[in-house]
């Protein structure tokens, strides 16, 4: 019984010694577990920025199109309505827009635009003489999110200006 004991362990020990090939098979493991395990991370690191990418256009495109309404609203009110400062509001985007400011310069929000409602503008209109005319400016800048007096914190935030002079 004695010598069935010592042939176990020997064979025991035999294994430990001449088996050199277990740890290569667990370096391989590891090995192609680590490249795979990059490869996904690229993939995913390469569909974040698609994603944020994709809502970076959109927040663009967003802001764009408020400063273009803001812009609209001022020509649309300079044009065929009371010439500034002799009101204290105009009608734009379907609503009442409050007026401030004094001549030369006037100041509105419109808010409520854009896909969901969040963008604003916030628009400046200047009138100076230029010789025998009046030179006007617009300058809109579209946001693609803000409040009521278009204020915003969020570090997403886009800003689109147009500047029309006539």
């Amino acid at each position: 019984m004695i010598k069935l004991e010592l042939q176990k362990n020997n064979n025991f020990v035999r294994n430990l010694n001449g088996g050199s090939n277990s740890g290569f098979v667990i370096l391989f493991a590891t090995t192609l577990a680590s490249i795979i395990f990059s490869i996904a991370l690229g993939v995913a690191n390469v569909a974040w920025k698609e994603l944020r990418f994709g809502s970076s256009a959109r927040d663009a495109n967003n802001a764009f199109f408020a400063a273009d309404t803001g812009v609209e609203c001022a020509l649309v009110h300079d044009k065929d309505s009371a010439p500034f400062g002799t009101v204290s509001s105009i009608n734009c985007a379907g609503r009442s827009i409050a007026v401030t400011g004094s001549a030369p310069s006037w100041r509105f929000v419109v808010t409520g635009l854009g896909s969901a409602g969040n963008s604003c503008a916030v628009v400046t209109v200047t009138k100076s003489p230029s010789g025998p005319n009046i030179l006007s400016t617009i300058v809109s800048k579209g946001f693609n999110t803000g409040d009521s007096s278009c204020a915003s914190t969020s570090e997403n935030r886009v800003e689109r200006e147009l500047r029309v002079s006539y």
